[in-house]
């Protein structure tokens, strides 16, 4: 199984590619996650990325593409994969299709997930983070045993700057600019997939499943 979720954030992509990826044992990749693990090992690509966005600026598809192709190649091609917030522009997924030519591998497809405004702002608004163990809740739908405490480390939970409503907003108005082209463009290829994303996690399970097994992807 290859596949590559796309949908703004608070989407919940991030969720459903964890479920699939234990249920499935493939590996589930974010890009967030693997920047952040090369800048705290200080690899020399992390090293880069970090002096690139401590003056303030994006990291160069260039560097990202570096960074999730060593991944994927580290964690085994032949496995699988899900990629969760990469590609994110167009020379992003260009660099990527050279990829997996020159890997002689294709993805199974591109699964689009779905929501509102309004639905991702309620989402991400709620959303608290660990700051230790990185563990993800929510204040209403994936309360904590305890509130502001983490159930796996007991260290306390916070509320990231970048899911703050207005913050949230800019985040959506930058999606429309620079991932949504990445809709048309897996389209033309006929490989794009939709799912509505604004239901509970256990309808766009099945959801997904479903489609799964339309398109013969082995669940």
């Amino acid at each position: 199984m290859k596949l590559v979720f796309l949908g703004p954030p608070g989407v919940g992509k991030g969720t459903h590619a964890k479920i699939l990826s234990e249920s499935m044992k493939v590996p589930h990749l974010a890009t967030g996650d693997i920047l952040r693990q090369h800048i705290r090992e200080k690899t020399k690509l992390g090293m880069q990325a970090k002096d690139i966005i401590e003056k303030g600026g994006l990291v160069p598809d260039e560097l990202v593409n570096a960074m999730m192709f060593e991944t994927i190649r580290t964690s085994g091609v032949e496995k699988g994969f899900i990629l969760d917030g990469y590609p994110r522009t167009l020379g992003q997924a260009e660099a990527f299709d050279k990829f997996l030519l020159k890997e002689k591998t294709k993805l199974d497809g591109v699964i689009n997930f779905i929501a509102s405004e309004d639905v991702i702002v309620d989402r991400l608004s709620g959303r608290r983070v660990c700051v230790d163990c990185g563990g993800n809740y929510h204040i209403r739908n994936i309360p904590p045993k305890k509130e502001g405490i983490c159930d796996l480390c007991g260290k306390p939970l916070t509320q990231r700057k970048d899911d703050q409503p207005e913050t949230i907003k800019h985040r959506l108005v930058t999606y429309e600019k620079e991932t949504k082209p990445l809709v048309v463009y897996y389209s033309k290829k006929g490989w794009l997939y939709n799912i509505a994303g604004e239901e509970g996690v256990t309808e766009v399970q099945k959801s997904i499943k479903e489609l799964f097994d339309k398109i013969k992807i082995r669940v």
